[in-house]
């Protein structure tokens, strides 16, 4: 009897040590609660010792986690509406504040929509667009100067706040809520901006407008740069054939004249021969076949076959 009551009294106090002792993994916090109430927190791993069937330990994450809001429609200062998605990182830091408020990271995520989803709304509704996707390291292009003109103001960029200012003014003011949830908010930043449907339909019409009328100035000044070189090859090559007639009739002329002081030199040097040559050219030009010269028997053209001599 004495054994048996021994074997269950050491029983009762392995399983009482084991339940005293819990070990919080590293990337880890707990808190200690008893009946339910928070009575203590442990926010470094290893082994730690609690008081067994009367208190819990309820784990919570130490690393960065991470937000990602809803995608949200918001008009911006200047009337254009946009699709805004934000994302942030935050951590538990104090862990009793962060159970007796929040209870759960599914909790956290819900109050964090509730204060980033406003503070990104009013951020957004009071800056212009082109101050959300500038940074503001931004600079016009070199000698020219970029001018915005909005409800009859002219604002010109050295003016306007840029994307990384913006997002430091949302980080800011998110974080005079957080701190009473026991969260630290580590880092906002906006992943993505686009138009909605509608005006991003309108955009996409537009810029394919303008892009036509590029097309379409590009194409005109094509043309007319067309024109312009085909009319100087026309005239050049006007000239060249100007210029090639010219000496083609010069050299012809020169030839022409050349073999007719040739021919001439070799006239010169027999008249009657010349004369009786010509004479049998003449002959052989006139008379055709099928055809009939009628002319007196004494006429010139028959000198020769009268007179051989």
């Amino acid at each position: 009897m004495k054994k048996q009551l021994l074997i269950i009294v050491v029983v009762l106090l392995i399983l009482l040590g084991k339940g005293s002792l819990f070990v919080v993994a590293e990337g880890e916090q707990a808190i200690v609660t008893q009946f339910g109430k928070p009575v203590g927190a442990v926010k470094y791993a290893g082994l730690h010792i609690k008081t067994p069937l009367v208190q819990d330990v309820r784990r919570f994450d130490r690393k960065i986690l991470k937000w990602d809001g809803d995608p949200n429609q918001i008009p911006t200062k200047d009337k254009r509406y946009i699709w805004v998605d934000t994302t942030a990182r935050w951590r538990i830091v104090n862990p009793l504040l962060f159970y007796t408020t929040v209870a759960t990271q599914q909790g956290a995520q819900s109050r964090l929509d509730d204060i980033l989803d406003s503070v990104v709304r009013d951020a957004v509704s009071s800056q212009l667009l082109v101050e959300l996707v500038r940074g503001k390291d931004y600079k016009a292009p070199e000698g020219t100067v970029e001018v915005l003109d909005f409800e009859g103001q002219r604002i010109t960029t050295e003016n306007l706040a840029g994307r990384e200012e913006i997002l430091a003014s949302i980080l800011a003011e998110a974080r005079k809520n957080i701190p009473e949830y026991g969260i630290e908010l580590i880092d906002v930043q906006i992943k993505r901006i686009n138009y909605v449907e509608q005006v991003r339909l309108r955009v996409y019409d537009r810029m394919i407008s303008e892009r036509k009328k590029v097309a379409s100035q590009f194409r005109s000044e094509g043309e007319g740069e067309k024109a312009n070189i085909l009319g100087q090859m026309q005239k050049e090559l006007k000239r060249i054939e100007s210029d090639a007639y010219r000496e083609s009739v010069q050299i012809r002329g020169r030839a022409d004249a050349e073999a007719a002081a040739i021919y001439a030199a070799a006239y010169n040097k027999d008249a009657d021969f010349y004369a009786f040559l010509r004479t049998l050219e003449s002959y052989r030009k006139a008379i055709k076949e099928n055809a009939r010269l009628v002319i007196s028997t004494d006429s010139e053209f028959y000198r020769y076959l009268q007179n051989p001599r």
